[in-house]
């Protein structure tokens, strides 16, 4: 079953292809939604998948790509929001 959730990634994670290794890791997974960076420094991720795929993105984003340093990773379920594909939104 398909579920939504919204992603806020923490720490050094603008500037190091945080949103474009995330575009890469859900279209891998299956995942769709969208992934941005945030007026505060954060990242924010909507991703729509089954439990399974949603954790493996989450369990990801803790760690993300190799010139990241994730402090906090926080996950709020959101309604079912169909996505086409996943995108970056600049």
């Amino acid at each position: 079953m398909l579920q939504t959730v919204r992603l806020i990634v923490e720490g050094k994670v603008q500037g190091v292809f945080y949103r474009q290794s995330t575009r890469e890791k859900a279209m891998i997974m299956g995942i769709k939604g969208t992934v941005k960076n945030l007026a505060d420094g954060n990242v924010e991720i909507i991703a729509t998948g089954t439990e399974e795929q949603l954790e493996q993105l989450a369990h990801w984003c803790h760690q993300g790509p190799p010139r990241s340093i994730v402090t906090k990773v926080s996950s709020t379920p959101l309604p079912l929001q169909p996505f086409s594909n996943f995108i970056i939104i600049r």
